[in-house]
């Protein structure tokens, strides 16, 4: 109690927390754009119900991870070496190595998962032929559909939580400022859900262009399983600008439905 009591007087406290917060929100952003495209393959009356569902697993995971933080840290250490190292920078680190910890393995197989998965439903999208409407009116089809979408969004979700806690310790040292900071990320996930998936599947381009920010996260996360070290920065000013011509694609391509509808 003293402790969060110092916390809380304490103005360096407050700014970590904002800080957190808001990176762990930004890197929630990829979790849930995932949970949202896997939940829209499902019929609708299921999609609320798994989102739902994949978002307190990934409360689940955060906590627990976080009550194992000694654990998680033990996770950066090198568990075999390869021996290739990449040129060296200009800061004189190695473009690349392949000192291959827990984490770079984990995030290597989740960044291969994500690449498979976007590739997949890029096919689905294009190629929708192969596909019938009816067999997820089987009820048989739906459970197992539904249990194959959780099972995925488990998997997703410990890589994402691997990398949100490491986040989270790397920048403070407080259990308290990071529980707070992930479970307000996770609340704000939970109230972006169903508006974001609605929004994905109400706008066939946009689940495409999701599809490409999915492909792009997921070379991402193999990248710095290899210890390429790839600023975020860069990846979501990448995400922003492609989402905000698709904004521009989608007010021409309404306003010009309304010119015709006049004429």
């Amino acid at each position: 109690m003293n402790e969060l009591l110092q916390l809380a007087t304490d103005p360096g406290a407050w700014a970590a927390l904002v800080t957190l917060v808001t990176m762990e929100i930004v890197l929630g952003i990829d979790n849930l754009v995932f949970i949202s495209i896997l939940s829209n393959r499902l019929p609708p009356e299921h999609r609320q119900r798994v989102r739902r569902i994949g978002i307190s697993l990934a409360l689940i995971m955060r906590l627990a991870l976080l009550s194992t933080i000694a654990f998680i840290v033990g996770l950066t250490a090198p568990v075999f070496n390869l021996g290739i190292v990449g040129p060296l920078g200009a800061h004189g680190e190695p473009a690349f190595e392949t000192a291959f910890s827990w984490r770079d393995l984990i995030l290597i197989a989740g960044g291969l998962f994500l690449i498979w998965k976007a590739t997949k439903e890029i096919h689905h999208t294009v190629d929708p032929k192969h596909e019938s409407g009816d067999v997820l009116d089987k009820t048989g089809v739906v459970i197992s559909n539904v249990g194959a979408a959780i099972f995925q969004i488990i998997l997703l979700d410990l890589v994402f939580s691997i990398d949100s806690i490491l986040t989270a310790v790397g920048m403070t040292d407080h259990l308290p400022i990071m529980v707070i900071a992930v479970v307000a990320a996770v609340t704000v996930m939970l109230l972006a859900a169903d508006p974001l998936g609605n929004f994905i599947n109400a706008n066939p381009t946009v689940v495409m262009l999701a599809l490409g920010f999915l492909l792009m996260i997921g070379t991402v996360l193999i990248a710095e399983g290899f210890g390429v070290h790839v600023p975020k920065g860069y990846i979501y000013t990448a995400m922003a600008f492609s989402a905000g011509v698709e904004g521009l694609n989608m007010l021409s391509r309404r306003a010009s439905e309304r010119k015709h509808k006049k004429e």
